[in-house]
This record gives C-alpha cells, structure tokens and sequence, in this order.
C-alpha cells in the first residue's frame, strides 16, 4: 500500500515566509502516518513570473521540505523557483526524510503566460521510489502533453502539482482521467484554490484517479483541506495482467 497525503490550499502571493507557515501548520496536522505529502505548484510564492526576486530563497524552501520530511517520515513534494548557472527554473523537489532529494525541472512552460520568457525548460524525467512504487512527478501544464509522459511500464503513479486556472478546470479533470486511463496508473493531482496575484481564480479540483478512470477521492471545488488515501499496488497489477493494454502500445522514445 502507498498512503498519500495531498493537500488543497489557497497562496498567499509571493509571500515565502506566509506561505512556509501556513504549509508547516497543514502538514504538521496530518495527524495519522503517511508516505507521501503532496504540496501545489510554487507552493511559497504562487505561479510569479519574478523567478530573479525568488531564486535567492530556494534553500530556504528546500530546508522546509527537508526538516518536515524528516519530522513527518514522508516524502514531502511540491516546485518551487530555483536558479542554477544563470538559468531559472520551476523545479518539483522530491525531499526524501532522509534529506536526500531528487529535481525535476518543469519540460512544458506555460507560453500563454509568459513562462518561457521568464524560465528555462527543462528535458530530463524521474521516477522516484516509495518502496516498491514508482512515481512520475510532473508539472501542471505537462499535463496536456501526453507524449511526454506515456508509461512504458517504467511508473504505477503519474503526479501532477499544478496552479490551473478555474476557468480552464474541465479541461483539468479531462486530462487527468485521461492519462490515468491510457497510461493504465493510478493519477495523483494537487492544485491550488483562491485568486492568485494576476486575479486569476482557482478552484482545486485535486484528485486522485485509478487506472479504470474512476475518481477514488477528491476535493470540494474552492475548499482549502487535507486529503489521504491509501493506493494498492496488487490491485494495480492485477488490472494490468488481466487488461494488457500497454503490449499493444507504439513503441517509440
């Protein structure tokens, strides 16, 4: 079994030290052992197109996620604004509790806002394990492009961390049963709520989703909370070989 912890919540806008308080006071009140805690997109600042006033403070979140990686014993997850060799970056850090981490850098930059004049793309996956799990962790705009997260059965749970819009939310919740169902894996979803600095709202919609494409918990829309449920590997693999699917898939790279 893999239990997570995914938690909807509104951004205070570009303010760090708010933020971390408010994130330490959520997970801080898991109060029942987890695996892994799921945190938004640009969970300290917002979705800020200002990636030279935030980078300076990337240490400062990664030593957030680590002191309560090591305090919760989870995985702790979420992007935050980082800079390296001049370059700045929407990065998911994997904390591990041990204070070891993993980076991804966001592949998809959201052009209809301006990402990739602000960011750097990046072109590397992982796919951490959580025991016997394998995850994919992606970005929110990756969501719309398939190709880059098809599953070659190199993954059983396809993360997304998000700031998506309400206005564009059902293309949000189609999406993500989609890369559920045709990846055959579980979808794990975090997205914010509450109106960001540019008076963009958002209303959540985050969400977890089996491989048939069926919802198995989900967030009131416009509702701040904290969700946990427990996944089931022998279930997931048990589908697999009863609905191979996947044999039937192009093969490309």
């Amino acid at each position: 079994m893999l239990k997570v912890s995914i938690i909807q919540s509104n951004i205070v806008w570009e303010d760090i030290d708010q933020n971390l308080s408010i994130f330490s006071n959520k997970i801080r009140s898991i109060e029942e052992s987890t695996d892994l805690i799921v945190l938004p997109e640009m969970f300290a600042t917002g979705f800020s197109m200002k990636p030279e006033q935030f980078a300076g403070f990337e240490l400062q979140q990664i030593d957030f996620l680590k002191e309560h990686a090591e305090q919760s014993k989870a995985v702790i997850t979420g992007s935050v604004i980082t800079e390296e060799n001049g370059k700045f970056y929407n990065s998911l850090i994997w904390m591990k509790p041990d204070g070891n981490y993993e980076k991804y850098n966001k592949r998809h930059l959201f052009t209809f806002a301006g990402e990739d004049q602000h960011y750097t793309q990046g072109n590397i996956q992982i796919t951490p394990k959580i025991n016997d799990w394998k995850i994919m962790p992606l970005i929110c705009y990756d969501l719309r492009f398939p190709v880059w997260s098809r599953n070659q059965m190199h993954y059983d749970v396809l993360l997304y961390v998000a700031n998506w819009p309400h206005i564009r939310i059902d293309a949000w919740k189609k999406l993500l049963f989609a890369r559920a169902i045709e990846n055959l894996s579980y979808v794990v979803a975090v997205n914010r709520v509450g109106e960001d600095g540019n008076g963009v709202a958002h209303s959540g919609a985050s969400c977890i989703i089996d491989p048939k494409g069926n919802i198995l918990a989900e967030f009131e829309a416009f509702k701040e909370g904290i969700l946990s449920y427990e996944l089931n590997l022998a279930e997931l693999n048990a589908f697999r070989e009863k609905f191979p699917a996947a044999n039937d898939a192009d093969k490309f790279k």
